[in-house]
């Protein structure tokens, strides 16, 4: 068998697996309101101005092990990444679409408190409640950011908890992008769950405790990078993410999904250094983004999203020539 008939057999199988997903996957109870408001978020930012519009996924998808969901499968992830990195896309110039998990980090409250978050204010004497004066200029600045944002129509804000949702709502919003094709972007950065139980094998009351073995058969998710780029939004520059806790084959893991997948650049970021530096991977270079202290806005995510939107615009520049 020559290569590209291999390939062509592997994408039928990617294929078959993502439609299998989606066929026994419970069906999302607000689909219709989903889609209304990204068609109305994507032709507000591509009526004049033509915005860049780029879906960030965010925080840890949850399998749940029962449909009548007590226990579920979890990983750490705050979202952390995803949050701030929607800051500094929308300083680009971008509309973000901001697929979130549910509770996780948002954008624009790094300085706010969020246990508790009523610290932040306090009782005056007439008992009224005001902002204390420590918490006052972070939270004004974060209402005033995200009002901005919001009202001026530049960041759709859509939440999820189990894999289902977040897939099938990933699948809409790809879909709903392909208009504006080369313009799209995709930075997946959420933390999807790599196992699950399908619906159809739950049970569907709480798993009883009692057994001293529970036997749990878990599934492989379906890789849907690859469907995005294939099928549900072709012409997009897609951005993954590549998590690790052995930094020797952590460049090596980020080139086999850039290959595997056909991403345009990989984030490879080390877990005990995450928030220090990262590696973006591309099949021309390898380029290391690293917070710069001397700054103000010292995230690693600022020189990320900087390079990203560079590498995006060049990206559009050579599709069009």
């Amino acid at each position: 068998m020559d290569a590209s008939n291999k390939s062509d057999d592997v994408g039928k199988t990617l294929e078959t697996q993502a439609k299998a997903f989606f066929d026994s996957a419970p069906s999302l109870h607000n689909s219709h309101e989903i889609t209304q408001k990204l068609i109305q978020f994507i032709q507000h930012n591509s009526s004049s101005l033509a915005r860049r519009i780029v879906c960030v996924t965010s925080g840890g998808t949850t399998a749940p092990l029962e449909q009548l969901c007590v226990r579920y499968v979890d990983n750490f992830s705050s979202g952390h990444r995803g949050a701030i990195s929607t800051e500094y896309f929308l300083k680009a110039g971008y509309a973000v679409i901001f697929l979130h998990r549910r509770g996780s980090y948002q954008p624009f409250c790094r300085s706010i408190p969020d246990d508790p978050l009523l610290e932040c204010f306090e009782l005056t004497n007439d008992l009224n409640i005001q902002v204390r004066k420590a918490y006052s200029e972070a939270v004004k600045r974060a209402i005033l950011d995200h009002h901005t944002a919001v009202a001026g129509g530049h960041l759709l804000k859509l939440p999820f908890s189990t894999i289902f949702e977040y897939l099938q709502m990933l699948q809409m919003i790809a879909i709903s992008m392909r208009c504006i094709g080369l313009r799209g972007m995709f930075y997946l950065a959420a933390a999807v769950s790599d196992y699950y139980v399908p619906w159809k094998n739950m049970v569907e009351h709480k798993i009883q405790s009692g057994p001293p073995l529970l036997d749990v058969k878990l599934f492989q998710v379906p890789k849907m990078l690859s469907v995005i780029r294939k099928d549900w939004a072709p012409q997009a520059f897609c951005v993954s993410f590549k998590l690790e806790t052995d930094s020797s084959i952590l460049v090596n893991k980020a080139n086999a999904a850039l290959e595997k997948y056909k991403m345009h650049a990989v984030v490879a970021n080390e877990l005990a250094t995450r928030k220090e530096q990262v590696v973006v991977v591309t099949s021309a270079e390898k380029i290391t983004g690293m917070r710069d202290n001397s700054e103000s806005a010292n995230d690693v995510e600022n020189p990320l999203i900087k390079l990203l939107s560079k590498r995006h615009i060049t990206y559009i520049e050579d599709s069009g020539r």
